[in-house]
């Protein structure tokens, strides 16, 4: 029997009740997790409820890996298998798995990721109006907005989001319709496909979708406050034959509008599920006390929101700091005054988190850190699996498994050089459309068709046909380790680049990215195929904070600072949080000012920032700072001038180095110059 001692009565509570919908309120540091997973294990371990009928469902691949993790740990290996704990995503691959032939589509469809995207958009363009110019990715970015609002190709011109006037929506209607016939071709989806699809097989196949919600008897979905039309009208699906819908999430941390998160969702989930049990978990177990009451605070002053109030038993007799700082560099310079000071007194750089409203106001903070030596990271920087090189490496891969992928066969055909040139393709592209063949089946049937090339084209074939069998008997790494060796992939690399540090560099890339096989198969083992490592790489989460999840990486980041935007950093907490640009046209941004539009997200915004810090919180303004190379004036944002007569925070004019003394800021200043200098002189 799993007991429910250790939670509080809140918490226990939203655990013990299973059947009908809740929503548990859960604010910032609650404990939700610890919560979901104990409900999940006292419905198997007290309840006897069939592992295989719960649902978990999740955004990110992170939050749904600590859940199964937690779970494992409270029902062991065998009780906890047959749960599902899924992203959305997750989910909608493995329903499409088994069904997307009803969709007119073959199993063994491909995921194209954004270049994919992208190419075959320009394509569409270049057929549409070739006089004019239309930007690819805001055609392509609207094509994604319309599929997350439900509403298809056909569909579109007819919608409220058409507007006839506008060119960019004629030439959208064209390239989605396109763009769409192209996918379907290469039996290829996207990755807003995963839920537009499933969606689609729901509506079309009413029976599909009810033995989905007979077979997942109790839902439960995790950051309810982050769902969008699309998601509500899935959960509503799989919840059809029953009513046992458990949602978990806090309309005060509903942060993602501009993806298509809808925050109603969650406000107006009693009249989407009438009689549902409301529990609000308000005991914080992350933050001092002085840090809730200024979140709280600030957060109450948005109209539309679920009422609640963050507690906490860490007294402290630290308040919240509010900095006022000359200008951009200067603000960035005292705040690395206070990492070294941190550090010199003996804490880890890892504790402390750069929090900022646009990635803009990261390179003079990044140039003081440089300066002075200190170590950091930058979540949000390219991924690895961005990278040319793996992706390169990844498109072999992809075709392997499908050769109807003509994106990720047109990427490789000439990678290594084979002297496969445009010219050449286009011929082999003609007679794919002329017989409706996929591209790598008129490579295999007419090799001939350019004879000077057939060598080269006969060697590819044979090349992919031979690992489709090798991958099936072979493992995982072995075999991605001897197709580099076949197509000799690093001397390629050699070739490419004339920096050897260039060269160093993208070889480790591929040597990472034979370990990350490795670690896949020795974490799957027997599971371990080629055909789950790709899904795999096709539902890497953009939203997933990869870094931070590393347990190899943990020593690292103990020796460095991290700086993130705030959008980045939910879910993530740090015991001293520097808050940067709480100023008016920064947080809240400008642009939501000047269009008059709603502030509450901005508001949920800095809440959720503050909510991040453990036991520090630092925050600054500008008194003026340098915008596109002008500097402006700049006051206090709003969100705190509101708040200056409760006595929440306490506010320090930094410019003249604040509370060091004449001779400290002397010695400061030496250093720092001294470090400048060096740093110079390296360079």
């Amino acid at each position: 029997m799993i007991s429910l001692s250790g939670l509080n009565d809140k918490q226990r509570e939203a655990a013990e009740q299973v059947e009908g919908p809740v929503l548990i309120l859960a604010g910032a540091g609650s404990g939700k997790t610890r919560t979901i997973t104990y409900r999940i294990a006292h419905m198997v371990d007290n309840l006897a409820i069939k592992g295989d009928s719960i649902l978990g469902v999740s955004f990110t691949n992170k939050a749904a890996k600590e859940m199964r993790e937690r779970v494992h740990t409270l029902l062991g290996s065998r009780k906890s298998r047959s749960i599902s704990l899924l992203t959305f995503h997750s989910l909608g691959v493995r329903i499409l798995k088994k069904e997307i032939t009803k969709l007119g589509y073959q199993e063994n469809f491909s995921i194209y990721d954004q270049s994919d995207q992208i190419s075959i958009v320009r394509e569409a363009l270049k057929l549409y109006h070739a006089e004019k110019k239309f930007d690819q990715k805001e055609v392509m970015a609207k094509i994604s907005m319309l599929k997350n609002a439900g509403i298809t190709e056909m569909d579109f011109a007819d919608s409220h989001h058409f507007k006839p006037d506008d060119p960019y929506d004629h030439a959208t209607e064209y390239a989605y319709r396109f763009y769409q016939e192209k996918l379907k071709f290469f039996n290829a989806i996207d990755f807003d496909d995963i839920l537009f699809l499933t969606l689609k097989l729901f509506r079309q196949n009413p029976e599909v979708a009810k033995s989905y919600s007979e077979k997942f008897k109790y839902i439960m979905v995790d950051e309810y406050q982050d769902t969008n039309p699309l998601q509500f009208e899935l959960i509503t699906h799989l919840t059809k034959t029953h009513n046992n819908l458990c949602v978990v999430g806090d309309d005060d941390q509903s942060i993602y509008a501009f993806r298509g998160a809808d925050v109603r969702n969650i406000l107006d989930f009693e009249k989407s599920f009438p009689e549902a049990k409301v529990i609000k978990l308000e005991e914080n177990y992350r933050s001092v006390t002085p840090i809730l009451e200024l979140a709280n605070n600030v957060i109450k002053e948005n109209k539309k929101r679920r009422e609640k109030t963050l507690w906490s038993q860490k007294p402290s007799e630290h308040k919240p700091i509010l900095w006022a700082m000359g200008d951009t560099d200067h603000e960035a310079e005292v705040i690395v005054e206070e990492v070294v000071r941190h550090q010199g007194n003996g804490g880890h750089l890892g504790d402390m988190a750069i929090l900022y409203r646009s990635n803009t106001q990261a390179p003079p903070i990044e140039d003081q850190l440089r300066l002075s030596q200190v170590p950091y990271q930058i979540i949000g920087g390219q991924k690895f699996y961005d990278k040319k090189e793996v992706k390169d490496l990844m498109s072999y891969l992809f075709v392997i498994l499908n050769p109807s992928d003509q994106m990720a066969l047109r990427r490789i055909l000439n990678i290594p050089h084979r002297g496969i040139g445009n010219a050449t393709l286009e011929k082999y592209l003609k007679k794919s459309e002329e017989e409706n063949l996929p591209l790598f089946s008129v490579l295999e049937k007419y090799p001939d068709i350019d004879p000077a090339r057939a060598t080269g084209i006969k060697t590819f074939v044979q090349l992919i046909n031979k690992y489709k069998k090798k991958f099936q008997t072979s493992t995982l790494s072995e075999n991605i380790s001897l197709l580099i060796e076949d197509i000799d992939y690093l001397n390629f690399i050699d070739k490419q680049y004339d920096n050897s540090k260039q060269v160093e560099r993208r070889r480790n890339d591929v040597m990472h990215f034979i370990e990350s096989a490795n670690r896949f198969t020795n974490y799957y083992k027997d599971n371990a195929n080629l055909k789950n490592f790709v899904e795999r790489l096709l539902l890497q989460d953009s939203q997933d904070k990869d870094k931070l999840e590393d347990d190899e990486d943990s020593d690292v980041r103990k020796n460095e600072v991290t700086l993130m935007t705030l959008h980045s950093s939910k879910g993530l907490e740090f015991r001293k949080v520097f808050l940067v640009g709480i100023e008016e046209e920064t947080l809240p941004h400008k642009k939501t000012i000047t269009m008059g539009e709603d502030i509450s997200e901005e508001r949920r915004l800095c809440y959720v920032g503050i909510t991040r810090a453990q036991e520090t919180l630092i925050m600054t303004y500008c008194k003026q700072r340098k915008i596109y190379g002008k500097d402006l004036p700049r006051s206090k944002s709003r969100f705190l001038n509101d708040l200056i007569d409760k006595n929440l925070f306490i506010e320090q004019d930094r410019t003249t180095f604040g509370h060091m003394s004449e001779e400290e800021a002397k010695d400061y200043k030496k250093s720092f110059f001294s470090n400048l200098l060096g740093s110079l002189g390296e360079e």
